[in-house]
């Protein structure tokens, strides 16, 4: 259950009202890596989550959160547009917002596209989805930063500044939380990945680029288990492929399965039964 309080989480406040400035706010509105799209993301991603609880209440809170951040910006983002609605030369810097909304927010990026459920990432298997959502967060992060650049309102960049601050508090909680399933930094879903290819940097880049680029080197080659294997086409022997036979379960799991799950969620004498039938 929702309820709505009647105060914003920070108090927005607009010297300089800047219609084109408004518009790039848009972005955080209902574009990409928006504010909407984090609290749908991580809303449904906790609505999915059945089989631990306490993550499910992570989810949620951190969603909750993102839907109080979008008021926040739509808040500061109607101050910079009330232009729009009395000043016909401002009202040019976004013609959609102005006869289509009457100058305030609607779920559009800052260059008119509509927001859609396409923006979101939802797998339903926990560590990859905390994954997902510790890169939304980063990219958030870096909007704002860039925001912040395109403006010398005060009120503006501390709401901003608030906004951005809240990006790296998300990633922290989440990270903690993807840390807390103890698993094996690449291990991921049930299935083991095959030996010997799964340790092959192909190096598939080569010879010196126009830019005076040269073939290079670095630890991505050759750390975490890592060795570069070159091309057939360079006298290589190329990627073990011949190693790739059938599948290989048993693929470590931490503790991603013994969280407390709601009472809606499959018993685990269901989850094996489903098992032993596929076999």
């Amino acid at each position: 259950m929702y309820h709505h309080v009647k105060k914003l989480m920070y108090r927005v406040k607009v010297d300089t009202p800047n219609v084109r400035f408004g518009n790039m706010l848009l972005e955080q509105f209902g574009g990409a890596n928006g504010e909407l799209a984090a609290a749908m993301q991580y809303t449904i991603q906790g609505w999915n989550c059945v089989d631990d609880i306490a993550r499910r209440d992570l989810l949620l809170d951190i969603g909750t959160e993102e839907l109080s951040h979008l008021e926040v910006v739509g808040a500061l983002i109607r101050m910079h547009l009330k232009g729009l609605k009395t000043d016909r030369e401002a009202a040019e810097a976004n013609p959609l917002v102005t006869i289509a909304g009457g100058g305030g927010v609607a779920l559009l990026d800052s260059m008119g596209n509509a927001w859609t459920a396409n923006y979101l990432t939802v797998t339903g298997e926990m560590d990859v989805d905390l994954r997902s959502n510790i890169a939304a967060e980063s990219r958030a992060k870096i909007v704002y930063e860039r925001l912040i650049d395109h403006t010398d309102d005060p009120g503006s960049i501390d709401t901003l500044q608030f906004l951005m601050t809240r990006e790296i508090t998300h990633m922290k909680a989440f990270s903690a939380a993807l840390e807390s399933l103890e698993k094996q930094p690449f291990s991921i879903g049930r299935l083991r990945p095959t030996p010997g290819i799964v340790d092959e940097y192909f190096n598939g880049s080569t010879g010196n680029g126009s830019e005076g680029d040269i073939d290079m080197h670095g630890p991505w080659q050759t750390s975490l288990g890592l060795h570069p294997v070159e091309s057939e086409l360079h006298g290589g022997a190329g990627l073990s492929v011949g190693n790739v036979s059938g599948i290989l379960p048993g693929e470590d799991r931490g503790n991603q399965d013994s969280g407390r799950p709601t009472l809606t969620a499959p018993s685990k004498e269901e989850l094996v039964g489903a098992a032993e039938a596929k076999n």
